[in-house]
């Protein structure tokens, strides 16, 4: 399974994000081979629709399950259309690394 958790930076020690659509990366973990890639969010610029934007261009790495530190209005209902899990997460010193150990998928 693949998750995608919104990250500060580009590496395993980055922060979460608390940000989804105006994150500055995604983490794109897949948990059968343990293997992470850093995605740059080329949608946290945008004037509106950022959220829904984003959505999408994870949704494209086939991931199950997104984690944030939380999620606008509009990402939700399409989230839930791509059959997609939202998790709110909030402590936001927690790294990348952190949030693939404790959440066991």
């Amino acid at each position: 399974m693949k998750i995608a958790i919104t990250s500060t930076g580009d590496s395993l020690n980055s922060n979460i994000d608390p940000r989804f659509g105006r994150c500055a990366f995604f983490a794109i973990h897949d948990t059968d081979t343990k293997t992470t890639e850093f995605v740059v969010n080329t949608n946290n610029d945008l004037l509106e629709g950022a959220g829904p934007s984003a959505v999408r261009s994870v949704a494209k790495y086939n991931v199950s399950v997104i984690i944030s530190g939380d999620f606008g209005m509009k990402v939700k209902p399409l989230m839930e259309k791509l059959n997609i899990k939202g998790i709110t997460h909030k402590s936001i010193a927690d790294t990348v690394s952190d949030i693939i150990k404790y959440y066991k998928f």
